[in-house]
């Protein structure tokens, strides 16, 4: 009885709070029911119920659970950026090309370990049933690739290679697909890997690829 009775105080003192002080605590319970039951299986229901507030409540924060998902995706992806952002290293030479990549990836891949269900839920809307949320992603990933592109065509170029638009573009890409997949990695093996020795595996393998690519070709 006396969790009932929490649960309902809750409630009460939830009714009191308009819906811009509210949206916080809606999306934090949102964050940890898509983790545990994933897109499909996440009613708005038991959102509130986690939320530890009504149904209406909810629906008066967000009309329905793909525009709440969509925030939520804001909310978190923008939390990951400035902790990546906070994390990258400042003192490293632009000329320094595998340095950058270690600390790039480790900057990457300790926000991962940090903050592991939002970089879950990010990683779900990949998949997500709804459309607009399938284009979320698209668009927030090819913003990064980007951003990477004008840094490859740099490390190209430092290394002797003529950079032209498309192989920057293909660089980059690369670079995205590893920095997932060091993230899914991280996630999946648990205490397997520390978040500085796979990025130094990456950051390795990034700069010896790139590396090949100045090298001459062989005369046969």
């Amino acid at each position: 009885m006396e969790g009932t009775g929490t649960k309902a105080q809750a409630r009460q003192r939830a009714a009191h709070l308009g819906p811009e002080r509210r949206r916080p605590m809606v999306l934090d319970a949102a964050l940890r029911m898509f983790v545990k039951a994933g897109y499909q299986g996440t009613s708005m229901e038991a959102i509130a119920e986690a939320a530890g507030v009504t149904k209406p409540v909810v629906y008066e924060c967000y009309p329905g659970k793909a525009e709440l998902f969509r925030a939520l995706l804001e909310r978190e992806e923008r939390r990951l950026l400035q902790a990546v952002a906070s994390a990258l290293p400042r003192d490293i030479a632009a000329d320094d090309f595998e340095a950058l990549a270690v600390g790039g990836f480790t900057a990457l891949l300790q926000a991962a370990a940090e903050a592991p269900d939002s970089w879950r839920v990010v990683f779900a809307s990949e998949h997500g049933a709804e459309p607009v949320i399938r284009r979320h992603f698209s668009r927030g990933r090819q913003a990064v690739v980007e951003q990477l592109t004008g840094l490859a065509a740099e490390a190209l170029r430092s290394r002797g290679v003529k950079a032209d638009e498309r192989l920057a573009a293909a660089v980059a890409e690369l670079l995205t697909s590893l920095g997932e997949g060091g993230v899914r990695l991280l996630l999946d093996s648990g205490a397997e890997w520390s978040p500085e020795e796979l990025a130094r595996l990456l950051g390795t393998l990034t700069a010896g690829a790139l590396d090949r690519a100045a090298a001459p070709p062989a005369r046969s």
